[in-house]
């Protein structure tokens, strides 16, 4: 999917593991079941749910923008590709001019309606707005 800011990021569920081996170049993965052997970060992200280390997720969701916003083909994934997935694709909307308030509807818009599943997860996306603030990431809006 293209962002506002024109920076390209493919969401993925696990069974496309293989099929997109040929086009990432770095991935950021949501559930260890990934076990990337190219560049990439696993996050400790239970299904259903939000990241276990917090901060720690942020600076990765960066690290994948960063990635991407150099150019590089990058992947987001987690086990169906919709919740974990979705809800990191909100937080790279964020970063990439999203208003926080839109970036889960822009998300449901633009990759899969189903996208970022529950209260828990649309919260994390409001959470990681203000953290990437107060890191200087982006400015208020």
């Amino acid at each position: 999917m293209r962002f506002p800011d024109g920076v390209v990021v493919r969401g993925a569920r696990l069974a496309d593991r293989g099929g997109n081996a040929g086009w990432r170049e770095y991935g950021l993965y949501l559930d260890a079941r990934w076990a990337p052997r190219w560049p990439a970060e696993v996050v400790d992200w239970p299904d259903l749910g939000v990241p276990l280390a917090a901060d720690d997720a942020a600076r990765a969701i960066r690290t994948a923008h960063a990635a991407a916003r150099s150019g590089r083909r990058v992947e987001v994934g987690c086990v169906g590709g919709v919740g974990r997935t979705g809800t990191v694709l909100a937080c790279l909307a964020v970063l990439s001019g999203v208003p926080a308030d839109d970036a889960v509807a822009w998300v449901r818009d633009h990759y899969d309606p189903r996208a970022v599943e529950g209260f828990r997860q649309e919260a994390w996306v409001r959470w990681f707005a203000d953290a990437a603030v107060r890191a200087g990431w982006i400015t208020p809006a």
